[in-house]
């Protein structure tokens, strides 16, 4: 279980992570400012990548099953930054989900953990929307 120690560039990582989302959060915001979008890309990216590690990470890019998406999340970057950003982040959140459609059942599980979302996720309704996002039969 030492993958799970929380060592000092996990800890940066996962700060570097939280400053893209914002910073990219922020770009929206201000009308699709290029600049601020461009420079959350880098901070997620860079905050990934310490996040598990620069083996992991360049492995992780390279899979042949993530190819697809970290060719859609580049050449969105390369869209944001050459003056495209409403198509740059849309090709992105393209490549966003390709990359991590693995990941959401592991984020499922640590979301019904948080007190009042766990609760509003074990309503009925959500219940079997999640279900059928997982491939469960859900009876109608």
């Amino acid at each position: 279980m030492a993958s799970l120690e929380m060592n000092d560039l996990k800890k940066i990582g996962l700060g570097l992570t939280g400053f893209g989302v914002f910073f990219t959060f922020l770009g929206v915001i201000f009308v699709f400012d290029k600049g601020l979008i461009a420079m959350g890309n880098i901070l997620f990216v860079a905050g990934v990548t310490l996040t598990i590690g620069i083996n992991p990470a360049i492995q992780f890019f390279t899979k042949q099953q993530n190819f697809k998406g970290t060719i859609s999340f580049g050449l969105g970057f390369l869209l944001v930054v050459f003056g495209w950003p409403i198509f740059g982040l849309l090709l992105e959140s393209y490549g966003f989900l390709v990359l991590f459609s693995g990941f959401w059942p592991t984020l499922a599980v640590f979301l019904q953990r948080i007190p009042l979302l766990g609760w509003l996720l074990q309503q009925p309704y959500i219940r079997s929307l999640l279900d059928r996002y997982r491939g469960r039969r859900v009876p109608v």
